[in-house]
């Protein structure tokens, strides 16, 4: 993942190329009331000035945030953070003064570049906060105790011992104690009880400060961040889920047969959701954790990365230069030497810092990093490849202008990250001298099984969390109706049900981070989509002619030249044109996942004969 920091969001709007220059000298009157409560004519002229100053503003205080974050990252202390606290100050109050300053050119006629820079900026925020310096204060208010509650709740039980979020992870990973499920799960959410009249609250003031920039509410200007109508883009999403339902309906009955098999189908009926505590994971998102469960049978593929990569002596240093190998036989130029001297590979003993895997670019333009206290073993070579592939992705885009700096929608980024773990395959581990024979065909089952669990489980998940929040937003759903419109969202995309009654006591939402922590969700669901359209094209590019899931791109200069080609392009334009660099359609396609994942498919409906699927 890239770490949290400012980077300007993708624009409302698509506007036409021709505009440029036609309307230079353009100006209109807007009602911007100053001391004398005067109207003042604004122009064309005026909105370059002002972008111009803007870029110059941010640059100054992204660099200035950068360092801050990472020096706390790095080294956790009570100073760092309130250095990092005081620069995200600065940061949120400088971002949301220039995107209401930006909004008074929003009459005017521009240029494609203008037009896209100031919508960028508006787009930056998350939270629009209102105009009114008490409301604002009262928002950013809320905001610390939604994060609050969040990082600080545990699960305290009647013994007196306390449970953090961490420890119950670990436990519902491994525990198949139904009852210790159950206790863990409800335990965690009683957190966000408190939550509810806050959040309320939130939703209220954001809404008010997404009006005041032009927009019907705070969803409807979280949809407008994707080149399209707000509408259209929901009814886009919708599409693309039609298409990977059929595959997730197998999956879901396959797992729910074996749940059923293993508890009993009396706490697991074959014709219900499935309860939501028995998946392996605290919000029942993704389904790895029990592949002991629903593992095919003789699906072990013979051998284990970890241990090949004991047998050939890979430290950390040597992992980390292994990834990069996969981006140089591909074309691209090495790291600097910089990244090696100023990234984190290894814990300190010394003192605290963030594991948390992350990618960076302090600069803005050669000052790449990635932070990760890396462990020696098969998973942790996989989400090296993914950390940087986010580097090359910065280093391509490092000559846009500021407000193009990141990927072409949010949903790019971790797509692209996604993409080239996807070629660390047995083909490409064999290729670099790590295994000695590829598996047959047999063995892809478990493997295929093994994603499906954490990819394809994953889908419904990250498409209903925004559903649900536009709802909020819209008013669709109303603040009486939270945990039930929670539920019916889950039920009907997810096919997971609560194991236990909730009523409107419960805001179960808040005990999914996201929701506190104000981060918008779809991003994930469109990466999950991405990854396997952009992975499909690049194997054809690469002149594969293995079944997609066994593909790697590594050493196709080919696919490295169309990859980069669609990087240098940050978000200077529509993320449709984007797209099409790289598969030749602005369209966003999922049959790419069904392609990938089709022979589990094959197998999935075999098993599935004669069960009851569907909920």
């Amino acid at each position: 993942m890239t770490p949290f920091r400012f980077k300007l969001s993708m624009s409302a709007l698509m506007v036409a190329s021709t505009l440029a220059l036609t309307a230079c000298d353009a100006q209109v009157t807007i009602d911007t009331t100053d001391s004398a409560h005067t109207k003042k004519a604004v122009t064309a002229k005026d909105a370059n000035t002002f972008i111009t100053n803007t870029e110059k503003e941010l640059s100054a205080l992204y660099l200035e945030s950068s360092r801050a974050e990472w020096i706390y990252a790095n080294f956790i202390t009570h100073d760092t953070s309130a250095l990092s606290a005081e620069v995200n100050r600065k940061m949120t109050e400088t971002v949301v003064r220039l995107a209401n300053e930006a909004a008074k050119y929003d009459e005017l006629e521009l240029d494609y570049d203008a037009r896209r820079k100031l919508d960028k900026l508006k787009l930056a925020l998350t939270l629009p906060a209102p105009q009114d310096a008490d409301k604002t204060a009262q928002l950013s208010q809320i905001v610390a105790e939604l994060g609050g509650l969040y990082g600080k709740g545990k699960y305290c039980k009647e013994d007196g011992t306390c449970l953090s979020l961490g420890d119950m992870t670990s436990k519902m990973a491994t525990s198949r104690d139904y009852n210790e499920l159950l206790d863990l799960w409800q335990g965690w959410r009683e957190i966000s009880k408190p939550m509810r009249p806050l959040y309320e609250q939130q939703v209220a003031l954001t809404n008010e400060g997404a009006k005041e920039l032009g927009y019907a509410d705070t969803g409807a200007m979280w949809r407008s961040k994707y080149d399209m109508p707000a509408d259209d883009f929901t009814t886009e999403l919708d599409r693309i889920w039609g298409q990977v339902k059929p595959l997730y309906n197998s999956l879901h009955c396959h797992v729910r047969a074996k749940l059923g098999e293993k508890y009993g189908t009396e706490k697991v009926p074959q014709d219900q959701p499935i309860p939501a505590h028995l998946l392996g994971n605290m919000w029942a998102q993704a389904w790895g954790n029990i592949y002991d469960v629903v593992a095919p049978e003789n699906a072990d593929p013979g051998y284990d990365v970890t241990e090949l990569l004991a047998q050939n002596n890979y430290d950390e240093l040597k992992m980390v230069k292994g990834a990069e190998n996969f981006f140089t036989s591909m074309g691209f130029d090495a790291l600097p030497e910089t990244f090696y001297e100023r990234s984190l590979f290894v814990k300190p003993k010394d003192r605290d810092v963030q594991c948390h895997a992350s990618a960076w670019n302090i600069d803005s333009k050669d000052d790449l990093r990635i932070k990760m206290c890396i462990q020696r073993t098969g998973e942790e070579f996989s989400v090296i490849h993914h950390e940087l592939g986010h580097n090359f992705y910065q280093r391509a885009y490092n000559k846009q202008p500021l407000f193009y700096q990141e990927s072409a929608n949010d949903g790019f980024h971790e797509a692209i990250g996604d993409t080239i773990a996807l070629s660390v395959t047995p083909g490409y581990l064999k290729e670099i001298g790590l295994l000695e024979q590829v598996p047959d065909e047999s063995k892809d089952i478990g493997l295929l099984m093994k994603m499906a669990l954490d990819k394809v489980a994953f889908v419904p998940f990250s498409l209903m969390v925004d559903q649900w929040r536009w709802q909020v937003f819209s008013g669709e759903v109303a603040p009486e109706n939270y945990n039930k419109a929670w539920w019916e969202l889950r039920e009907k995309y997810q096919g997971v049900q609560a194991p236990i009654a909730r009523s409107e006591n419960d805001f179960d939402p808040g005990a999914k981070y996201h929701v506190p922590g104000n981060t918008p969700y779809t991003r994930y669901f469109l990466a999950h989509i991405l990854q396997f359209e952009f992975h499909r094209s690049l194997c054809e590019i690469a002149g594969n002619d293995k079944a997609i899931h066994r593909c790697s791109i590594y050493n196709s200069k080919e696919a490295g030249d169309k990859l980069n080609a669609m990087l240098e392009m940050g978000s200077s334009r529509p993320w449709q044109e984007a797209l099409e660099t790289v598969t030749g359609k602005p369209q966003m396609d999922a049959t790419a996942m069904l392609d990938y994942f089709a022979p589990l498919k094959t197998y999935l409906d075999k098993q599935n004969e004669g069960r009851n699927c569907g909920w």
